[in-house]
């Protein structure tokens, strides 16, 4: 279960930099900001999910 949710984690942040392209290129500040968003909340649930923390 642990790989899934690695798995999961490693593809919200490749959704996120996606985000960020795409924001950029539009010159969208939101989805920019939701791209960030999406990145820092998965490296923080994939740390927390390595480490064992919850």
């Amino acid at each position: 279960m642990r790989y899934l949710l690695t798995v999961v984690a490693v593809l919200v942040m490749a959704l996120g930099v996606a985000g960020i392209v795409h924001g950029e290129a539009d010159d969208s500040p939101g989805l920019q900001l939701l791209g960030v968003v999406l990145v820092l909340g998965a490296v923080v649930f994939g740390i927390r999910n390595v480490r064992g923390g919850g």
